[in-house]
C-alpha cells in the first residue's frame, strides 16, 4: 500500500514503486463510447467501429487509438531519450499497419483477437550520427511502454527506423 509516507512494501522488506496513474472514464452504448482521460486537464475523446463491427465509423476505432497509442507514445519515449543522449530531434513521421483477422472478436473463432502482426516505420529528423541513431531507435523502443506490450503480446512486431537531416 502506498501512503505517501512508506517507502517499503506491507512486510518492509521490498521498495514500493513509484507509480503514475492513468485514469480513463467512459460510458456509452452499441458500440459507440464517450471516453475522458483524467489528469491536469480533462481530455474527451470517442471511439466506434467500423460498420462490420456494428458500428457507424463516427470515430476512431479502439484498435486506430491503439495504434496512435504506439506513435505518440514512442514519439514522446524517443523525446525523453534524445535529451538524455545530447541529440536534437525534429519532425517525427509514422507509418503503422496492424493486421487483424477478425473472425475471434467477430465470429467468435478460437485463438488470439491480437493482431497478427504490426509493422512500424519511423522517419526522425535528428542531428544524430548513424551510431547514436542506432542507440536511440533501439533505446526509444526498449523504453517505451506501448511498443514493450506490443512486442511482449506475441504478435509479429517489426520496426524500420529512418534518420533524416535536421531541417
Amino acid at each position: 500500500m502506498v501512503d505517501g509516507s512508506r517507502t517499503t512494501d506491507i512486510l518492509g522488506d521490498m521498495p514500493i514503486k513509484q507509480t503514475v496513474p492513468f485514469v480513463v472514464d467512459a460510458e456509452g452504448t452499441g458500440v459507440a463510447q464517450r471516453l475522458v482521460a483524467a489528469g491536469e486537464h480533462e481530455h474527451v475523446f470517442s471511439t466506434d467501429s467500423l460498420p462490420s463491427f456494428g458500428g457507424e465509423d463516427a470515430a476512431p476505432s479502439p484498435l486506430s487509438y491503439l495504434l496512435g497509442a504506439l506513435t505518440s507514445c514512442n514519439q514522446v519515449t524517443g523525446s525523453l531519450v534524445a535529451s538524455g543522449l545530447g541529440i536534437e530531434v525534429g519532425r517525427w513521421s509514422f507509418h503503422i499497419q496492424g493486421d487483424l483477422d477478425p473472425s475471434v472478436i467477430a465470429g467468435g473463432a478460437e485463438g488470439n483477437a491480437n493482431f497478427d502482426k504490426v509493422a512500424v516505420q519511423v522517419s526522425v529528423e535528428t542531428d544524430a550520427t548513424e551510431e547514436q541513431f542506432a542507440t536511440f531507435s533501439s533505446e526509444t523502443e526498449r523504453r517505451c511502454p506501448v511498443t514493450q506490450m506490443f512486442k511482449r503480446s506475441g504478435l509479429a512486431y517489426t520496426s524500420d527506423w529512418k534518420r533524416l537531416p535536421l531541417s
